[in-house]
């Protein structure tokens, strides 16, 4: 993998988790897809299927300007699993969540596309 658009990629992720966690909608913004779709498991009641919560990059700007995770010192790691051109995937791991991100590469940079996300 090109060591220069790992580096980008790993910056796109900090601004969302770091954007996240600080509450810094620039940050968020900058990170987000215009047609983000975030999803994770939400399992049914007495059911054997689970269904999927979705958020989208308005909601996500909405709860970071509330505080987003309100905690400005939260740790995390970042890993480049695969880029492949245009696309890429990578995971963040923080103390609350795992995020398995698609990303895209745009004219303005690397933005992240989809998030399948679980609570650790």
């Amino acid at each position: 993998m090109d060591p220069q658009e790992v580096a980008a990629i790993k910056a796109v992720a900090a601004d969302y988790i770091e954007g996240w966690y600080r509450g810094d909608e620039g940050r968020m913004d900058r990170a987000l897809h215009p047609d983000l779709v975030k999803r994770t498991v939400v399992p049914d009641q007495g059911l054997s299927d689970s269904s999927l919560r979705v958020v989208t990059k308005g909601r996500m700007m909405e709860m970071t300007a509330a505080g987003g995770g309100e905690d400005p010192d939260s740790t995390f790691e970042v890993t480049v699993d695969d880029i492949s051109g245009d696309i890429a995937s990578a995971r963040t791991v923080s103390k609350e969540y795992v995020d398995y991100l698609q990303l895209v590469k745009t004219p303005k940079g690397w933005r992240i596309a989809n998030v399948l996300f679980r609570m650790r």
